[in-house]
């Protein structure tokens, strides 16, 4: 059974509802699962899992949060060479250039992706919500 750590940051709740989905999903594809905030997870909490998958929205000049998440990434950064990671999160406009970008900086990092990354237009629901369920189940078997 893999172990899966999801820590995301949220502004409005729609990353927090997508990292909930995700969790849900990788748990029903049988892996064992811990879900925090970035506020709540530390980086040297990283190296028990198998599968590290990261969220945020989209903020600004399309960038992952700049206050929490931002730090947590450069401090993990180090630890994430030959691990597995996948990276999700929200936004409201744009096109998805922060979740290419971050991924980039996974890649320099070493870190292991799992795909392209789950991006879902505001509020989860619907289709949306269907995928977040199905990428989790990805996550248990990454």
């Amino acid at each position: 059974m893999s172990k899966v750590m999801v820590v995301y940051w949220s502004g409005t709740g729609n990353t927090e509802k997508m990292a909930e989905l995700i969790a849900k999903g990788a748990s029903e594809g049988g892996a064992s699962v811990t879900c925090k905030t970035v506020g709540d997870a530390d980086v040297s909490e990283l190296g028990g899992y198998d599968v590290i998958a990261l969220g945020s929205p989209s903020m600004g000049v399309e960038t992952i949060e700049e206050a929490e998440m931002e730090p947590f990434f450069t401090k993990a950064a180090a630890s994430l060479r030959g691990k597995k990671v996948a990276l999700f999160g929200s936004y409201g406009w744009g096109d998805g250039e922060w979740l290419r970008t971050w991924s980039d900086r996974v890649q320099e990092a070493g870190g292991q992706l799992m795909d392209e990354g789950l991006a879902v237009h505001e509020t989860p629901e619907g289709e949306s919500l269907n995928n977040c369920l199905a990428w989790g189940g990805k996550l248990a078997g990454f």
